[in-house]
């Protein structure tokens, strides 16, 4: 077998089924990572998302029988919506990040990976491939970085010098012996814009983020957001892009390439009342084929809760009260009570106070009572 030529074979299969990027690396054990993840581990950094077994995310041939090669890709997605869509005063809207635009991109880079196992095991017949993206063992980024996709930035994502960050990632182990790429040179240079805008802190230093303080981490658990955070979550229902809108290697990159990945005005930036009182079934029609619908609605219907304290928004008082009395969840009622004490005024204050004296849950009552002293 010419290993060679079906290398270059691969990278012009890719580019016809809508590959936008395509690098190549070898398995060997990623040793400098899991250095990396250790301390990471230490310092309580890690969102409990991951993979646990470190040697699992950092050595192929733990998941994969003699692996030679590791095949990287990427996709392109937008940035900026076609259709421009408004949220107004009775009628405030949240936004789900990009990643969340489309349908979800797990589907879609699954589908391109697939189509590439295919066109290797027809090319192939003793070819062995695994696939991955973003749930598998492996570090997507790291992966990527050493397969010259991009370099691992400031802000922990990957940037491509043709497509700045905005990227989705995945790969396939192969036993087929193909010769790796060069990594790309690290372009950050002195720049730390991401690390001085991130709402939280999140990006302790260049190249490394306390998961714990990260919104899109933050806004994708369940149960109360410590309060130190509810302010600075705004609007965003799932993710955060502010150490991307932020990157000087992202300006002016709005790409188009995948239909799949246009977002729809209303699903992207929804309207928040209706979030509140939505059943699974409303929930799963509406938002079941984004990415940021994972978690189930419930993370997404605390972070709406947020986002209409954070608009003070009146018209929305009748709503909260309704969670804040009658929602089988108390964690819920906790924060639509604390919602409620933002947004204010004797109606709410009454209602606080009804509410008072008939919760149980101890929790929810101390969010009630930090909304009555408005703290």
């Amino acid at each position: 077998m010419d290993y060679y030529q079906l290398k270059q074979d691969i990278i012009s299969y890719s580019k016809e089924i809508g590959i936008d990027k395509i690098g190549f690396t070898s398995a060997a054990p990623f040793r400098e990572l899991k250095d990396r993840l250790i301390r990471q581990q230490e310092l309580n950094y890690q969102s409990g998302f991951e993979e646990p077994d470190l040697d699992k995310r950092t050595n192929p041939a733990l998941i994969f029988q003699e692996p030679k090669s590791i095949i990287a890709i990427a996709l392109a997605y937008p940035s900026k919506m076609k259709e421009h869509i408004q949220g107004k005063k009775d009628e405030r809207r949240g936004i789900f990040c990009r990643a969340s635009w489309g349908v979800d991109y797990h589907v879609l880079v699954k589908q391109k990976l697939q189509l590439l196992e295919t066109y290797i095991m027809d090319r192939h017949p003793e070819a062995r491939v695994k696939s991955m993206v973003d749930t598998g063992e492996l570090v997507d980024r790291a992966v990527a970085e050493r397969a010259g996709i991009g370099w691992s930035a400031k802000n922990c994502a990957i940037i491509t010098p043709e497509f700045g960050s905005y990227v989705y990632l995945g790969e396939m182990i192969t036993n087929l012996p193909l010769e790796p790429d060069e990594p790309i040179e690290d372009q950050c240079g002195t720049c730390t814009k991401c690390l001085d805008i991130c709402p939280t802190g999140a990006l302790v230093n260049g190249g490394q983020i306390d998961a714990q303080r990260c919104i899109a981490f933050l806004t994708q658990t369940k149960g109360y957001i410590p309060d130190e955070f509810r302010k600075k979550i705004g609007n965003r229902l799932y993710g955060c892009d502010s150490c991307q809108t932020i990157c000087p290697k992202n300006r002016g990159i709005d790409l188009h390439f995948h239909e799949d990945m246009e977002p729809e005005p209303d699903i992207a930036k929804p309207l928040l009342t209706p979030i509140l009182t939505m059943s699974n079934r409303q929930f799963k029609e509406k938002f079941g084929h984004v990415s940021g619908s994972w978690r189930g609605k419930k993370p997404i219907q605390r972070n709406a809760i947020i986002a209409l304290a954070h608009f003070k928004e009146p018209s929305s008082l009748d709503a909260l009260i309704d969670v804040m009395r009658n929602d089988p969840r108390a964690d819920m009622r906790g924060m639509a009570a604390w919602a409620v004490g933002k947004i204010g005024g004797e109606i709410a204050r009454e209602a606080l106070i009804m509410a008072q004296s008939k919760e149980s849950d101890e929790a929810a009552l101390g969010e009630i009572e930090k909304a009555l002293s408005n703290r």
